[in-house]
């Protein structure tokens, strides 16, 4: 298996554990604020959480395409796809930690 793939993976379940921290943390304020402002980074991170639920899914998950994605695909594309998912993981670390501090 091709080093970015795991790349890709490693960020992209990172990305969905610190999401699901956020939803608790954004969900609990939403629930004592009431804020429009508190309902749309919710709902954010919600659809943010969803996407990287798939994303894991079609990675690592699914019989057919984890295996066209690990043989079919080559490198560069890889690269691409690693270098953002991890730049969305730092991100989102990033705003976790803003929001925990």
């Amino acid at each position: 298996m091709n080093s970015w793939i795991l790349a890709a993976q490693a960020a992209t379940a990172v990305t969905l554990l610190l999401l699901s921290v956020l939803v608790v943390v954004w969900g609990k304020n939403y629930r004592q604020i009431r804020s429009r402002q508190t309902l749309g980074i919710l709902v954010f991170a919600v659809i943010l959480l969803i996407e990287n639920g798939f994303a894991f899914y079609v990675y690592s998950l699914d019989p057919v395409l984890s295996v066209w994605f690990s043989e079919q695909v080559p490198n560069g594309p890889w690269v691409a796809m690693a270098a953002f998912h991890v730049l969305e993981a730092v991100a989102v670390a990033f705003l976790t930690y803003v929001t925990l501090d």
